[in-house]
């Protein structure tokens, strides 16, 4: 039989100590952080996959995944040359971009594509509401939903109650 000692500094045991207790602590208070942790991937989950965009259906089911009903087909395609530096005037909209999950910045200079569908399920609004996706080799890298009537909005792909 053989005994195995080591001495353990007590500023260390009462660090271990300590998180054990308070681990302890926090699960014996029932918080339950697992719900919070799939209840964020649940939503995450949700969320349409922007690759794999190669056809028009495969647009309009990526703008369906986040509740909007769009006209059947796009009603502008447009090619645009992103700007090789973004300046300030971009940083409200690179923010928007970036709230979403989508990081222009690293597509400047890029030739994209932009397609535009008209929303008909727009909260309190019937008309003149739109919904643009850009596109690059067939992944949507950016996006948003806007009014270009009377003071106008712009906002993210998600549907209003979904935020």
């Amino acid at each position: 039989m053989f005994i195995i000692t080591k001495k353990v500094p007590r500023r260390k045991l009462t660090a271990a100590l300590f998180l054990f207790l308070l681990t302890l602590g926090l699960f014996g208070a029932g918080l339950d952080l697992s719900g919070d942790i799939q209840a964020a991937s649940a939503t995450l989950q949700t969320l349409p996959d922007p690759t794999g965009i190669c056809t028009n259906g495969d647009r309009v089911a990526y703008l369906e995944g986040f509740g909007w009903i769009t006209g059947a087909e796009p009603a502008a395609v447009e090619e645009l040359l992103l700007p090789k530096s973004f300046g300030k005037d971009y940083g409200d909209y690179l923010d928007l971009q970036s709230e979403q999950g989508f990081d222009l910045e690293a597509y400047a200079g890029k030739t994209v594509k932009r397609y535009t569908y008209q929303i008909k399920n727009y909260p309190g609004l019937q008309e003149n509401i739109w919904a643009s996706i850009l596109v690059y080799k067939h992944t949507v890298i950016g996006g948003e939903v806007f009014c270009n009537q009377g003071d106008g909005f712009t906002q993210g792909l998600p549907y209003p109650a979904a935020q």
